[in-house]
């Protein structure tokens, strides 16, 4: 039966199971009797259309049968084969759409996705990408894989419609929307439209998100730590002010200096180099860094000693090198703005850092620092600009707040990970966070009891690489959450030619995994957690 037919439109977010816990088959579906024990809906779909809500109205709901959802697509596109299998294979779902207006500025979409039968008691809420304002409908880390599991599951555009910043230009309470309220407000609503829905609420709440939603994610934890009950952060974007400051920098030099670009055959060289000199550090050689943050690896042993040549380069392109990995300090506070980090050379691009890092920090000074649309890269000024980046945004943006003790005290648990040869979010500032909240609290402990840090070798951003880096990171945290059971170590799987040929334990930060010595080093069981 459908109501209202005013859904709101987004983009489709391409399905696949090849990006890092995206693949949620691993979990079995309940068995007859955990489904018998799920209330059915207590109402139809169409009659929550008149359920009031504090921040803003329902404008659609619709009762989809199973297989039967088609998202919203742009003029003259289909879906591909992997949207339409995955699409395909949806359970029968209400479909919940709102417009929430917390501000008088704010016009922030969401929707609610419920299982019409089989619900698992469950909310799962998923994150967004750089500025993107749409809804996350399909792929990993989606309302789909969310709703395939039993959840009921949730989006938000973030208050805008759009991949960049413009949104933010003379308008602060977007700037507010997009920073952290549109979460936390679709959370309440969320809640109560599947109490409504169900006749109860879900009895845990998780959020999962990567990359901006790794951000939000701990913009959850920091702010409102009654949201949820766990927290997946993904490569998260929490400095957001140093990660658009540390592209800048290196991007601005480039530009204006042609001669110091590296070609994809000098980062070769680059990369192999960095393989030469720490690959085996971990007593394995895999083509693989397993502790960047220990590779002594200088770049001025690949200086040519003439003019430049082959097997080398010039002196520009070492001082390149030097900035991609250099992590200079915010002059005002003395905070390192993190640099990307050795064996992610592979990612790297002719302007250093990865297109959308200086998309996004281009549009982030552009549009919220400076409210200047003509403003140019080459205006940028990293000791001044780092200093008016981080005060203007004072804490909106910027998820770096490392007192997380109010999220412990009500039993939160938050599961973070990155991968070390990301070069669009660097893996440094995951690392400095975590050890800012240990300072912060003061007892590793309690830190350890609801935070965990895991580090990929070899993955980049969000996935991908030639390390290991798929893994079901949704079932590691329910254990965690509903079982007490804390992670570990957590298996990633390498996928080759459609099979995995290599599995490998990613270990709490700052243990590392270390090859025993024994067995193949394609498989895990051969690997243990231990401190460096």
């Amino acid at each position: 039966m459908r109501h209202l037919i005013t859904i709101a439109t987004a983009s489709t977010i391409a399905a696949t199971c090849a990006i890092v816990a995206a693949c949620n088959t691993s979990t079995p579906p309940a068995t007859t009797e955990q489904a018998a024990a799920v209330p059915a809906p207590a109402v139809s779909c169409d009659s929550l259309a008149s359920l009031a809500l504090p921040n803003g109205t329902i404008t659609g709901t619709e009762a989809i049968e199973a297989g039967a959802f088609v998202p919203p697509m742009p003029p003259g596109r289909s879906l591909s084969e992997g949207q339409a299998r995955q699409y395909g294979a949806l359970p029968a779902f209400c479909r919940v759409a709102a417009t929430l207006t917390p501000s008088s500025d704010s016009d922030i979409k969401v929707e609610v996705w419920m299982p019409a039968e089989g619900w698992n008691g469950k909310l799962q809420a998923v994150g967004n990408g750089a500025f993107t304002g749409s809804l996350r409908y399909g792929g990993g880390r989606s309302m789909a894989s969310g709703l395939e599991r039993g959840y009921a599951t949730a989006s938000t555009d973030t208050g805008h419609v759009g991949g960049g910043a413009e949104f933010g230009y003379e308008h602060p309470e977007k700037v507010v929307d997009f920073g952290w309220r549109s979460v936390h407000e679709m959370t309440v609503t969320a809640r109560q439209v599947i109490g409504a829905y169900y006749g109860d609420g879900p009895q845990y709440s998780y959020w999962f998100g990567c990359s901006a939603g790794g951000r939000q994610a701990m913009k959850e934890a920091q702010r409102f730590p009654e949201d949820y009950d766990g927290i997946i952060a993904g490569a998260p974007g929490n400095d957001w002010m140093g990660r658009a400051a540390g592209s800048l920098r290196v991007a601005k030099h480039l530009e204006a200096n042609e001669d110091a670009r590296l070609s994809d055959e000098e980062v070769q060289l680059v990369h192999t180099a960095v393989l030469d000199a720490c690959d085996a550090a971990d007593g394995v050689t895999d083509r693989v860094v397993g502790d960047p943050e220990r590779c002594d690896f200088d770049p001025a042993v690949l200086q040519c000693s003439g003019a430049g040549g082959d097997g080398c380069l010039t002196a520009a392109q070492v001082h390149t090198v030097q900035m991609m990995y250099s992590s200079p300090e915010n002059p005002k506070t003395g905070r390192a703005i993190t640099g990307v980090l050795p064996g992610s050379e592979t990612n790297w691009t002719n302007l250093g850092w990865t297109r959308s890092a200086r998309g996004t920090g281009l549009d982030q000074y552009r549009y919220l620092v400076y409210a200047d649309p003509e403003w140019t890269i080459d205006r940028f000024d990293f000791a001044t600009d780092i200093v008016a980046a981080e005060e203007t945004d004072d804490d909106t943006l910027n998820a770096l707040d490392p007192n997380l003790q109010p999220f412990f005290d009500r039993g939160g648990k938050l599961l973070a990970y990155h991968g070390w040869s990301d070069a669009q979010i660097s893996p440094a500032n995951a690392t400095q966070y975590y050890q800012r909240v240990l300072e912060t609290v003061g007892d590793e402990a309690t830190v350890r009891d609801g935070f965990r840090l895991f580090m990929a070798p070899g993955m980049g951003h969000c996935g991908g690489g030639e390390g290991p880096n798929a893994f079901d990171a949704l079932t590691v945290m329910e254990q965690w959450v509903e079982q007490g059971q804390a992670p570990d170590r957590i298996v990633a799987s390498r996928t080759r030619d459609g099979a995995v040929d290599r599995t490998r334990p990613l270990c709490p930060y700052p243990q590392l995994a270390v090859y025993t010595g024994t067995g193949s080093t394609d498989d895990a069981e051969n690997f243990v957690c231990q401190m460096p």
